[in-house]
Parts: structure tokens; C-alpha cells; sequence
């Protein structure tokens, strides 16, 4: 006879063959339901300057404590994030005894280079070593910077504030038309280094770009460089910038209690200049709280990146928000395992695209995270 796990797991793929849905599953010590765009119900719109919310309501029922999240679990010392000597691939250990979420776009700080994670993972309590992929946001530097620790990792306290870098990061094709990539100087070790694995050959220069451009338009905007003299090529440093902070500020106050109108929101969509961008949708509305703080500095990031385009154009219409997804995720559907027992789907269309991450061995089971981007 079968082990019982290899049981569990059988039975329900031959219940997903059969299409039978499992109206929720376990995520960390989390109840969360399975939803498609065309369950969620949209609030919204919620605008300051350039910038609109949505926000998607699921339903109730999350109970226990969701997951930490990269940051909280890098403050309370209960995960390692270390160099291996390749740019392309960290390792990350889970000690403590909480699952820790893990999310893709999330920017650790340190190391021979800052970097950004490339894949959503849900390590559990005292995981061991887990091989963590990842880029470059740091063009560079390969020793260590100021007092850091050259080995691991401190903090995790931003995301990739950018549609393009996050398609980059994900290994997304660029368009036909898109801007060509720098040709790396030989002489720079990363240029030696830039091929991140499992993704196109020009990702890594593509995040790179993605990062001058970011840069040259925020300084722009605020009228002042913010480049950091200890790093002039570091996202995280300039995503540091006092006037930065300062100016993003506003922003960021008129619209985080948009979270908090409804009980039962699990992601949001936005919009800049009125055009779609971005909607992050998780299996547990507390976990999205969680991440709420980071999800808007982002979004508020971006709409100041492209505050000069902005012509008072009408924000999109709830029904069109909602075609957005429901569009995207019409996608045909490519499987990948990841590492930490995690399956990665994506769905892609001309328009936009869906990555949904779960835990592999519950097939049936709402995904830890959804995300769409608009290409």
C-alpha cells in the first residue's frame, strides 16, 4: 500500500481530473479560498494624483496566524539569507518555527550586491538550506559596501517598484520593440555573472536597464539625484532617498486606509496615468495585509516615476478593471516546480501576465499568491 501522503496527493489529482473543487485549503496555519476573477468583487476607485486603487474582496474566513513575511522574519533573525558566490542564486534557511513567505520583487539588502528575488516560496519552520533565485539590482559592486555583512542578507523592506522589472525579473520576453540592453563592460565581474538561471539570456541586462531608467525618471520628478554616493547603481539605496520618502509620502498617507473600508480584501489592482498596471491578489487576506505596506510604497513609486505623463486622464471603469483579469487569465498555462515543495503557473496573453505560486503538494489548493502584470 501507497504511503499516506502519496495517497492524499493522488486522490486529488484524480479529483482535479474530475473536476471537483476544493473549497479551501491550508496555507501555513491559514483557510483561504480558491477564487478566479470572476469571484472577486471590486471596491473602488481610490485616487491621489496619478494614481488609483482597486481593491478585490474575497470571502471570509482566514483563521490562525498567516506566514511572517521576509521582512518581519529578517528582523526577528529567524531567516538566513546568504551569498553562494553566484549573483544568479542565493540560499535562504528558515530557523525559526513559523512558515515565512517569501514573495517575488521582494529587494534584500547587502551581500557582495543587493538583490531581488525571483520566485515566490513558503519555507517552513527549520527548512534547511533552500536554493533562492534572483537579480541583480546593483550594477557593480561585488565586495562588501560600508559596514554590511558581505556573506548574507539584513533587510527586505522594498519591492521592485516597476512593470518592466518585474516582467525582467520573471524572465519575460521584452517586447520586439523594446529598448536594447546595454552591452556589459567585459572588465566588470558582472558581466561574467548575468545570466540568471531558468530565464532568458537578457533578463539580467534588462533588470539592470530597468534600473538606470527608474532611477533617471524619479530623479527627474523630485528634481535632485538619488543616486546614494555609497552606491550610485543600488534600487535599494535609491528607493532610500530622503526626498524620495518625502515626496511619495502623501501619496502613501491618503491612500493606505483604502485597505481598510471592507473586512474581507485580499489584493488590489492600480492604475497610473489611467492605464492598468498591476493587481497582487494572496490566499489570505492577513498575509496581504501583511504586505500592504510594501505593495503601496511600490505602486506610489512607479506613479511618481510617471508623474510627467500624467494628463488628468479618467481612471479606468470597475467593469474594465475587472475584463483586465479576467482576460489575463485566459492565458495558456505553463507548470513549473519550484524549490520548497512550491509549482509556479504562469499564464500568458498578449496583454498581460498571471504568475500564480501554490504549495505543490496540495494541487487542489488556493495559490499563496497571484499576480498580474499588464505588459
Amino acid at each position: 500500500m501507497r504511503p499516506l501522503s502519496a495517497r492524499i496527493r493522488i486522490n486529488a489529482l484524480a479529483a482535479l481530473a474530475a473536476g471537483i473543487a476544493f473549497p479551501a485549503a491550508r496555507i501555513g496555519d491559514v483557510w483561504a479560498a480558491d477564487l478566479r476573477a470572476t469571484d472577486y468583487r471590486l471596491s473602488g476607485p481610490y485616487t491621489h494624483g496619478n494614481l488609483t486603487l482597486y481593491m478585490i474582496h474575497g470571502k471570509p474566513g482566514d483563521t490562525g496566524k498567516p506566514p511572517l513575511t521576509l521582512q518581519e522574519a529578517l528582523q526577528k533573525g529567524f531567516v538566513r539569507v546568504r551569498e553562494t558566490g553566484n549573483v544568479d542564486q542565493l540560499e535562504i534557511e528558515n530557523v525559526g518555527d513559523q512558515d515565512i513567505f517569501v514573495q517575488a520583487g521582494d529587494i534584500v539588502k547587502g551581500g557582495k550586491q543587493d538583490r531581488v528575488v525571483q520566485l515566490d516560496l513558503v519555507l517552513a519552520p527549520r527548512s534547511g538550506r533552500i536554493p533562492l533565485a534572483a537579480f541583480c539590482v546593483e550594477a557593480g559592486r561585488w565586495a562588501a559596501r560600508g559596514t554590511e555583512d558581505v556573506k548574507q542578507f539584513s533587510s527586505a523592506t522594498t519591492s521592485l517598484p516597476s512593470k518592466d522589472l518585474k516582467l525582467a525579473a520573471r524572465g519575460v520576453p521584452a517586447k520586439p520593440d523594446a529598448r536594447p540592453d546595454p552591452i556589459p563592460d567585459p572588465r566588470d565581474p558582472n558581466a561574467r555573472r548575468q545570466t540568471a538561471r531558468n530565464a532568458p539570456a537578457d533578463s539580467q541586462g534588462r533588470v539592470w536597464a530597468g534600473v538606470a531608467e527608474m532611477q533617471r525618471k524619479l530623479s527627474d520628478t523630485v528634481q535632485a539625484p538619488i543616486a546614494a554616493p555609497a552606491s550610485a547603481s543600488s534600487l535599494q539605496l535609491s528607493l532610500e532617498n530622503q526626498k524620495l520618502q518625502a515626496t511619495i509620502k502623501e501619496t502613501v498617507a491618503a491612500l493606505t486606509p483604502s485597505i481598510d473600508k471592507e473586512p474581507d480584501v485580499i489584493g488590489y489592482v492600480f492604475a497610473i496615468n489611467g492605464k492598468i498596471n498591476s493587481a497582487e491578489v494572496y490566499g489570505s487576506g492577513q498575509l496581504f495585509r501583511k504586505m500592504w505596506p510594501k505593495l503601496l510604497h511600490a505602486s506610489a513609486v512607479e506613479a511618481l516615476s510617471e508623474r510627467k505623463g500624467a494628463n488628468g486622464e479618467a481612471a479606468p471603469t470597475v467593469e474594465a478593471v475587472r475584463a483586465f483579469l479576467v482576460d489575463a487569465e485566459a492565458g495558456q498555462a505553463r507548470e513549473r516546480r519550484l524549490p520548497a515543495d512550491m509549482a509556479l503557473t504562469t499564464r500568458d496573453t498578449p496583454k498581460a501576465v498571471v504568475f500564480e505560486s501554490r504549495k505543490a503538494n496540495a494541487p487542489a489548493a488556493a495559490p499563496v499568491r497571484r499576480s498580474y502584470v499588464s505588459k
